[in-house]
């Protein structure tokens, strides 16, 4: 019997390439293109023995006959060369959120969402799940400090995934955890965000409503406290058990007795009269709100507290978390903070364990240039000493709404209410300038989804000779 033949047009998103390296294992033929090809994921797909190759190219993606399914990634624009053959020739094609929903997600489904902490959770709960040997399907958004792959399909009755909010494909504008059916749902946030697709308030909440309405009568929802208190609609809706968390004492799981330094963060998760000490080697005041909620979801699924406890010491988190490109003189810091309320989290977070000068270095995401955005700027950067803008990534201009903020513009914005925001446009001045302001004891951090251009890279070097 023939492979099956499964090609990823968009092959080098870190969960793309995930799924694609896990469907490979699988033993199926998997194939791949993109724009670009850049370690780790190159490597990773490299050694692994994947064919792909850059840019758009219908004969080779056919070489060897047309891909019984191709999984088309965001990345596929109307024009793609790819995308095109696979319409005209009625080649089976599927959103990768779709094939996540046929392919992984099984009886028991375990669903992260939220607007901040989905990744790290997910990445936590399926650690958690790994280490108590129940060894589940998962796939979470990010590369792990643990050492395992993004993505992984197994023969568990148990799939954790994180559950994005962001819209499943171009021709289907529904938030992706529409397609993962789940039986138990950790919801941590609901503030509005990525207003490109949800100009509204109330219709970026109404998707995590379905959400909460998707889950089964005999299934579980661990909530925040913070959703309970500012969406309560969310707990009317829900048809199953829920179950909250969070730092006050009306939640059934409450932390409490935080104590944060350089060295990682301890505190105690109180239940129903039982206190377990905890412990991470992690950064992040919002830690252990995360960590609560992951405690609580495999607590409730049966994993007994001690095995949860010690998985929560070991786990690393994934890259870009506050992630340490350098601990010297000068702590450099790397973070996908690209939204306004990320940036502030992380930066409080700093401020509470850092007595040094703060530059943060922000580019947001396009949701976050959106002119509905501007009000979630007021006091965010409040944390940090000096905010630098740097040139921003081009995005596409919606043509039905006014042009997104550029630098200069989001500087203007986050001025309103800080003393010393800087819009530099060269890469050379933003480096040079962050070389001039810093001395020992300060903190610089890199807040944002895009790679920054190398400059994190020359910027750790140069401190660090």
């Amino acid at each position: 019997m023939n492979q099956k033949h499964i090609h990823f047009i968009g092959i080098c998103g870190v969960a793309m390439s995930a799924l694609a390296l896990a469907c490979h294992k699988k033993g199926w033929k998997v194939t791949g293109s993109d724009k670009g090809f850049y370690p780790p994921v190159s490597t990773y797909l490299k050694e692994a023995g994947v064919k792909y190759y850059p840019g758009w190219h219908p004969e080779k993606m056919t070489a060897d006959g047309n891909p019984d399914l191709v999984v088309v990634g965001n990345v596929a624009g109307s024009q793609n060369l790819e995308w095109l053959y696979v319409q005209k020739h009625n080649i089976p094609h599927v959103s990768y959120p779709e094939f996540l929903g046929k392919e992984m997600i099984t009886e028991k489904s375990i669903v992260c969402a939220g607007t901040y902490g989905k990744s790290t959770s997910t990445a936590l709960l399926t650690w958690i799940l790994k280490e108590a040997g129940m060894d589940p399907n998962y796939m979470f958004g990010g590369i792990s400090r643990n050492d395992i792959p993004a993505a992984a399909l197994t023969d568990s009755e148990w799939s954790v995934v994180e559950g994005d909010e962001y819209k499943t494909a171009r021709w289907d504008n529904r938030a992706k955890f529409y397609h993962y059916s789940p039986t138990h749902l950790m919801l941590t946030a609901a503030v509005w965000d990525h207003a490109d697709i949800y100009p509204t308030e109330k219709e970026y909440v109404h998707a995590f409503e379905d959400l909460v309405g998707m889950v089964p009568a005999d299934g579980l929802i661990v909530i925040s406290g913070k959703v309970k208190h500012k969406q309560p609609q969310m707990l009317d809706i829900a048809k199953s058990n829920i179950v909250t968390y969070g730092k006050t004492d009306d939640n059934d799981y409450q932390y409490t007795n935080v104590q944060t330094s350089k060295d990682g963060t301890s505190f105690d998760i109180m239940y129903e009269g039982h206190t377990y000490h905890a412990h991470t080697n992690e950064l992040g005041d919002y830690m252990p709100d995360n960590m609560t909620g992951c405690f609580a979801m495999a607590h409730q699924i049966g994993i007994d507290p001690e095995k949860i406890i010690a998985a929560l010491a070991s786990f690393k988190s994934v890259k870009r978390r506050l992630e340490k490109r350098l601990d010297g003189d000068v702590v450099v810091l790397d973070d996908i903070a690209h939204s306004n309320k990320k940036a502030e989290a992380v930066l409080r977070s700093l401020r509470d364990i850092y007595d040094g000068k703060i530059i943060a270095v922000y580019e947001p995401n396009t949701g976050n240039r959106q002119h509905e955005s501007i009000p979630g700027y007021d006091n965010a950067f409040k944390n940090a000493d000096i905010v630098i803008v740097p040139r921003l990534t081009r995005i596409k201009r919606d043509p039905n709404k006014p042009a997104a903020l550029d630098g200069q513009e989001l500087a203007n914005v986050i001025a309103k209410t800080h003393a010393d925001v800087r819009f530099i446009e060269d890469d050379d001045t933003v480096v040079s300038t962050i070389l001039e302001e810093t001395t020992k004891g300060d903190i610089v951090a890199f807040l944002g989804s895009r790679g920054f251009r190398g400059m994190i890279d020359e910027v750790t070097a140069k401190l660090s000779s």
